[in-house]
């Protein structure tokens, strides 16, 4: 049974059936009906893209003998190995937890009255329309908690939203500030290509501000430790925090994440956590990101290893924490950022130069995974 139908819960069911009889029952339950690529979200913000004509029913999974329930899961026991929904209580022999993370702009006081959740799918369109009607002022766009999904997302937003400027002839009038609580751009690629992401940034008149942790949003002001701005446009990225239905089962504590080795095995028997509802320590202060390819990685390791022990055969299978991400730029030009996590001695992670090649390699990366695994 798999909890969730993104990048980690896909990828994991299709490894599944291609490998095993079909005497071996795969089920994945999510609340929505759809699949879609958050990377769409920046397209939808940019025009280029419209929601409609982006996602992808995941009832398609039935055809390749993959059973789908369209339901919210209210309750995991892993006691009696058991997932509720509200109109039915399932029983699993291997359970993967692929529920990724939930927004918590709760957490900042003042965000849902004063901004717009990038990540929210409902807010994309009005920070579009928003950007559309901006003549001059201040845009302020900000990280209000770690770890956020797709670390280079929010970047790839600036560098975007300063593209949709200059095609309405509003950039020089309007200003773009990006603050972070973190004192450099992308930690977890290190200090190289934080400061080639830096002069990324620069080169675009976006000015980022290291060290500022937002605690709170008045109208046209961010309120930081030490602190205050002014802003005519805010563009938040949320505190995110592990489902509440993960909590109570006793997967996590209250404000973290499931801890699990490259094994992806919890605390439990037969149960797996994948993408961003984990916590893989690489270093004692670097953990795996939350992003999509990484979902897609750990999947087909848990997979594998499940296979594995239904045939009898040795779990041999661990997460390489080998991917990418693409730095989008405007005009159908992306950068690409190569990470190898657990490269010894220490991550190794490459920003490659924004080409429209790395874009083709953008679209195409979208299209592989929607033919493949629905």
């Amino acid at each position: 049974m798999i909890l969730g139908g993104g990048f980690g819960g896909l990828a994991a069911a299709n490894e599944l059936r291609q490998n095993l009889s079909s005497e071996v029952k795969i089920t994945v339950i999510d609340k929505k009906d759809y699949f879609m690529m958050d990377l769409v979200k920046l397209w939808i913000l940019n025009g280029t893209r419209e929601f409609e004509y982006s996602k992808k029913p995941l009832q398609t999974i039935t055809k390749k003998g993959i059973d789908f329930i369209n339901e919210e899961i209210i309750k995991i026991n892993p006691q009696n190995k058991t997932v509720t929904t509200p109109s039915k209580e399932l029983p699993y022999d291997y359970l993967i937890i692929a529920l990724g993370v939930e927004l918590a702009p709760e957490q900042i006081p003042g965000l849902s009255n004063n901004g717009l959740v990038l990540y929210e799918l409902k807010d994309v369109p009005k920070i579009r329309d928003a950007i559309k009607r901006i003549k001059s002022g201040k845009i302020a766009m900000a990280i209000m908690g770690l770890p956020y999904k797709c670390p280079p997302a929010p970047y790839e937003a600036a560098l975007l939203i300063r593209s949709m400027l200059k095609d309405t002839g509003a950039s020089d009038s309007v200003k773009i500030d990006f603050y972070s609580p973190t004192p450099i751009t992308l930690p977890a690629g290190g200090p190289q290509v934080s400061e080639e992401l830096l002069q990324l940034l620069k080169s675009k008149n976006i000015e980022f501000h290291g060290s500022h942790k937002t605690i709170s949003i008045g109208p046209k002001t961010l309120k930081f430790e030490e602190s205050v701005a002014g802003f005519d446009l805010l563009i938040a990225v949320p505190p995110h925090k592990a489902p509440s239905v993960v909590v109570e089962a006793g997967f996590a504590e209250k404000g973290k994440f499931i801890a699990v080795d490259r094994t992806c095995k919890t605390n439990f028997e037969n149960v797996y956590a994948i993408g961003d509802v984990n916590q893989i320590m690489v270093t004692d202060k670097i953990a795996v990101p939350k992003a999509g390819i990484f979902a897609e990685g750990e999947g087909v390791t848990v997979a594998r290893n499940i296979i594995s022990k239904i045939k009898s055969e040795q779990e041999k299978e661990i997460f390489d924490g080998k991917g990418g991400c693409f730095v989008e730029v405007g005009k159908k030009v992306a950068g690409y950022l190569q990470v190898d996590m657990f490269a010894n001695p220490n991550p190794i992670t490459l920003l490659q130069q924004p080409s429209e090649e790395h874009f083709a390699d953008k679209e195409k990366f979208e299209k592989d995974r929607l033919a493949k695994w629905l």
